[in-house]
């Protein structure tokens, strides 16, 4: 890396948007240093930011990483590769050992210092001050993380493990990096974290997620406000009156319920059981008419019997969620659940999980199939692999929940009303009025 030019490194990101944000916030502070690229092929260095938060997302990062180590780092003995994220923060040193062909690991409470890392990697003096951005410019849409950590006992989660005890984000932060965020071309907001319903718990004068809602929705030039990650217990009137007086907000809740079953959520460490699910999703319902709920299920918890299984069906049923991310139980090693008795086995587990997940996508494909024939907002993402353009309503969060296929070339950022026409699954066509 002779003369003037400058070392030049890539990223990957695995797992959760909150690890997109991470790896947002990292590839910011090394621009006055590095150039970044999005062709491993064409950089000096690429990280891996990892998942770790179950046993399947730790082998796809051990994969990625050994995949890059085999082929492009193999293909040039000068490249470096470094792993930050969840994976070194949960398995620390040991991974040292286990995975030489890496030449660093940044676990999450060390990110800051990625820059100092790749420097003395890349025999590179950092001559610069870091830089001044938060995060880099975004598309139609970006995460907005307002805090970290868990202060949460859940049997199941290892996350308090690797991301320490909840910590929240304050109000002129969060709102600083929303309203740049904005400057920067962002239509879309998603507000994230492990508990974003938790926020201004441990904040002086005890703030709470409505007055931030609040807030937010307010900024200048933001079209649509989002809210994921947010626990049923915490759903409160004043919350739900939030989302309902600002159209900024859109009528869109993600709370992860885990399970229907008072038994099994007890030995989660969680509160409730369908009744009290059900209770609550009627008033969502009355006050935000419209709304489009997703939520997360575990099944196959140790000690969950056939009844409990059938509980879990039968509030499927009754509850009509538009959207559900159904998984077997993966017992974590470091969480009371993975050494809890009568565990389940895992043919059960997965069979269970799939019965669940079955009886779901058909509610949540019949719901999608009643949109055909409304006419909806749609904010255009850009164009698919086949040159049709893509965008999502204000139903869909990205990645996760469907796309509409809009007739037409329309410009990315915008947001456009169409007529749907038709639904393929999760996914909706319209035309554009």
């Amino acid at each position: 890396m002779s003369g003037t030019k400058r070392p030049r490194v890539a990223f990957g990101t695995l797992g959760c948007p909150k690890n997109e944000v991470d790896s947002d916030r990292m590839a910011a502070s090394l621009t006055a240093t590095f150039d970044l690229v999005a062709d491993i092929d064409a950089a000096d260095a690429v990280v891996v930011n990892t998942c770790a938060f179950i046993r399947e997302a730790t082998e796809e990062s051990i994969a990625v990483v050994l995949d890059v180590a085999g082929e492009w780092k193999a293909a040039d003995p000068s490249r470096r590769l470094v792993v930050t994220g969840c994976m070194p923060s949960r398995y620390g040193d040991d991974l040292s050992d286990s995975m030489p062909e890496v030449d660093a690991f940044v676990s999450v409470s060390d990110e800051a210092g990625l820059l100092r890392v790749l420097a003395g990697l890349l025999g590179v003096e950092v001559l610069s001050a870091p830089s001044t951005a938060t995060r880099l410019a975004p598309g139609p849409s970006a995460y907005l993380q307002i805090s970290d950590g868990c202060h949460r006992a859940c049997t199941f989660c290892i996350i308090p493990s690797i991301r320490g005890d909840y910590r929240s984000r304050s109000a002129p932060e969060v709102l600083a990096e929303a309203r740049a965020l904005v400057e920067a071309g962002a239509r879309e907001l998603i507000l994230i974290g492990q508990d974003t319903s938790s926020w201004g718990r441990d904040l002086p004068g005890r703030p709470v997620l409505a007055d931030l809602v609040r807030e937010l929705a307010s900024i200048e030039g933001l079209a649509w406000l989002r809210l994921m990650y947010v626990q049923p217990d915490e759903i409160t009137p004043d919350l739900l009156d939030a989302m309902a007086s600002s159209p900024t907000v859109c009528r869109y809740l993600d709370m992860p319920l885990q399970h229907a079953s008072r038994d099994v959520l007890a030995r989660m460490g969680r509160r409730g059981d369908a009744g009290d699910y059900l209770r609550l999703i009627g008033v969502i319902r009355d006050l935000l008419p419209g709304v489009t709920l997703r939520t997360t299920l575990i099944s196959g918890f140790p000690g969950e019997t056939r009844e409990d299984s059938k509980r879990l069906l039968d509030f499927i049923q009754k509850a009509r969620i538009d959207f559900v991310g159904v998984f077997p139980f993966s017992p974590e090693d470091g969480t009371v659940a993975a050494t809890m008795a009568d565990q389940v086995p895992s043919r059960t587990r997965v069979a269970r999980a799939q019965r669940v997940r079955d009886a779901a996508d058909t509610i949540g494909v019949e719901r999608a199939a009643a949109l055909v024939g409304t006419t909806l907002e749609v904010l255009v993402e850009g164009v698919d692999e086949e040159g049709v353009t893509v965008g999502r309503h204000r139903g869909q969060a990205p990645e996760i929940d469907g796309v509409v296929l809009l007739d037409g070339v329309h410009a990315p950022g915008s947001i456009v009303r169409a007529l749907i026409t038709d639904s393929l699954g999760y996914d909706l066509v319209g035309e554009v009025r």
